[in-house]
């Protein structure tokens, strides 16, 4: 369900996902290669945004959140696993994991994983992040491609075109 309130629509790129059962709700931006899987919330509804970085995912029953002090912001080729929570004033650079059933904390800025420093990641270690942002790409457009097309009629041809 994508879901406007007063002021605020939510923007998903044409060339992003979100799952029928997932919410979507105000100010929230998800750019292009992007997916929110299913049961998963992000709301922008307290005077504030979400953003979901390009070719990032949410998997299913995840949550993030803003309040009206603090946005949530979501890098690029981030995997957000299944039941975390990322919440309001965290912020996830580029390329992180967040694990499933984990927490972001308002004030966080996680980079990588774990999310506490503990040492330096290995490149394959750091690979293996950038290559689940991919398999999360392309299975929402393996399976999803032609439903998120169909939904949106304003495509162009190209935009089309690679999508499938």
């Amino acid at each position: 369900m994508i879901r406007e309130i007063p002021g605020h629509k939510p923007r998903v790129h044409p060339d992003a996902y979100v799952d029928p059962q997932a919410a979507v709700i105000g100010d929230v931006t998800i750019d292009a290669g992007a997916s929110v899987w299913p049961f998963t919330v992000l709301r922008g509804d307290q005077d504030n945004y979400v953003r979901l970085g390009k070719n990032s995912n949410v998997q299913d029953s995840s949550v993030l959140h803003v309040t009206p002090q603090y946005p949530c912001i979501v890098g690029d080729n981030v995997t957000i696993g299944h039941r975390a929570v990322v919440e309001e004033g965290a912020q996830v650079g580029a390329g992180a994991l967040v694990p499933p059933g984990k927490v972001v904390r308002a004030g966080w800025l996680v980079m990588g994983v774990p999310a506490k420093p503990v040492r330096q990641m290995t490149p394959e270690e750091l690979e293996d992040i950038l290559r689940n942002a991919r398999e999360y790409v392309d299975l929402w457009r393996r399976n999803f491609a032609e439903r998120v097309a169909a939904a949106t009629p304003t495509r162009t041809r190209t935009a089309r075109r690679r999508a499938r």
